[in-house]
C-alpha cells in the first residue's frame, strides 16, 4: 500500500477513546500513528495497520483500499544507468 507520513488513516476499529482517525508519523516495517481524538502515539506493525485500514485521507482526497492497492509502487533507480567513478 502507498501510505506516506502526514496521511490520515481511517481504521475499521476505533481507538479506546472512540476516534478511528490516526495521523501517520513514521512509515517502515512499523507505523507510528497518532490518534486524532486523544493524541496518543502508538507503534503498530505494518501488516496490522494495512489489514485494518478502511480508507486514507490525503491532501483533501479520500482514497479507499482498492485505489491504494491499484497504485503502482515507486520505481527504483536503474543500477545499469548509474555510473560510479
Amino acid at each position: 500500500m502507498d501510505i506516506h507520513v502526514g496521511d490520515i488513516l481511517v481504521m475499521k476499529k476505533p481507538h479506546p477513546c472512540g476516534d478511528n482517525r490516526f495521523l501517520v508519523g513514521r512509515v517502515g516495517m512499523d507505523f507510528k500513528i497518532r490518534c486524532q481524538g486523544c493524541g496518543r502515539e502508538v507503534m503498530v506493525p505494518r501488516a496490522k495497520v494495512e489489514k485494518n485500514i478502511r480508507r486514507v485521507e490525503r491532501e483533501g482526497r479520500q482514497l479507499d483500499r482498492q485505489e491504494l492497492d491499484r497504485r503502482p509502487a515507486p520505481k527504483k533507480p536503474d543500477p545499469e544507468g548509474e555510473r560510479h567513478v
